[in-house]
C-alpha cells in the first residue's frame, strides 16, 4: 500500500493477490483506479473467499475451469493462458541428456527412472533433485533420485538448457491450466514433450509439440528425438514460430490492457 501510494500508477495489475488484505482492495477502490487481478493458480489452492472473488475484479484466470465456474456466477472474468518471457536471453548451453527442469514428485521420479533403465540419458534440475549437501539439507530430500540432476537454474539458464537439450519434459501434477513451462519450452525453440493432450487448444500436436499417453511412448519419442534430428528440428521450429505469434507476455499484456480499457 505504501508503494502504491508512492509510486501512483495508472494502471494495476495484481498477480494472484490472495494474501493482500481488505485494506489494500479497498485502497484500490478508493483510488479507482483502472485494475485488473491475473491468477496464477487454481482458486481451490488460494486463499480468497467467495465474496473476495466476487468482487476484487475484473479477473484473469491461467484455468479454463475456474473461469467457466466465476462466468456461472457473474465475475467479470476472461481465461487467459500464461505464457513465454521473450525478453530472456537464451544463453549457448550443452546439454546431451534429455532435460526436466521443476519440482521432484513420486510420480515424475518414477518416470524419469523408467527413462533411464530405458537407456535414455536424461538428467532433472532442481533444488528437490540436487544431491548439493545445501539442497539436500534444506529440502530434506536425503533420497537419491537415481538419475543424474543439478542444481535450481536462473531463468536464462533454464532456457538455454531446455533448448540444448534432446527433448525437454514437462510433466504436470494435479492443475488444469498450463504451467509457464509450456509457453517457454516452445518458445525457446526446444524439442518439447508433455503429458496432456489438451495442450491442443494452444498447440498442434505432432507438429509443434509432442505428447505421451504411456511410459513405453514417451520412451520411444525420447529415442527418436535423439536419433532423428531433422524430424526434431521441425517440430522445434514449428512449436517457436507458434510462441513467437500467440503465445508471448505481449500479447497477453495486450488482452490485459482490454481489460481495463
Amino acid at each position: 500500500m505504501a508503494a502504491l501510494k508512492e509510486v501512483r500508477p495508472s494502471v494495476v495489475v495484481v498477480v494472484k493477490g490472495d494474501q493482500l488484505g481488505a485494506d489494500w482492495w479497498q485502497m484500490l477502490d478508493e483510488e479507482r483506479l483502472p485494475r485488473v487481478t491475473w491468477l496464477y493458480d487454481e482458486l481451490r489452492r488460494m486463499r480468497y473467499t467467495p465474496e473476495q472473488v466476487q468482487s476484487i475484479g475484473p479477473i484473469a484466470s491461467y484455468s479454463s475451469q475456474d473461469t467457466k465456474e466465476l462466468a456461472r456466477l457473474g465475475v467479470n472474468v476472461q481465461h487467459l493462458p500464461l505464457a513465454y518471457d521473450s525478453t530472456v536471453s537464451v544463453p549457448r548451453m550443452a546439454e546431451e541428456h534429455v532435460s526436466f527442469i521443476g519440482a521432484r514428485y513420486g510420480s515424475r521420479e518414477r518416470l524419469l527412472r523408467r527413462l533411464a533403465a530405458s537407456g535414455v540419458p536424461v538428467r532433472a534440475y532442481g533444488r528437490t533433485w540436487s544431491r548439493h549437501p545445501y539442497d539436500v539439507l534444506r529440502t530434506h530430500q536425503f533420497s537419491n533420485p537415481g538419475i543424474p540432476a543439478g542444481r535450481d537454474l536462473a531463468r536464462s539458464r533454464a532456457y538455454g538448457v531446455m533448448k540444448a537439450s534432446p527433448a525437454t519434459l514437462n510433466i504436470h501434477g494435479d492443475q488444469d491450466g498450463f504451467t509457464m513451462r509450456t509457453f517457454e519450452a516452445a518458445g525457446v525453440g526446444a524439442l518439447q514433450i508433455l503429458d496432456r493432450r489438451d495442450v491442443d487448444a494452444f498447440y498442434e500436436i505432432g507438429s509443434e509439440v509432442l505428447v505421451f499417453d504411456s511410459d513405453d511412448e514417451l520412451v520411444d519419442l525420447c529415442k527418436r528425438a535423439m536419433r532423428d534430428p531433422k524430424w526434431s528440428e521441425a517440430i522445434r521450429s514449428g512449436g517457436w514460430r507458434r510462441t513467437q505469434a500467440e503465445h508471448t507476455f505481449v500479447h497477453r499484456i495486450a488482452a490485459l490492457e482490454a481489460q481495463w480499457g
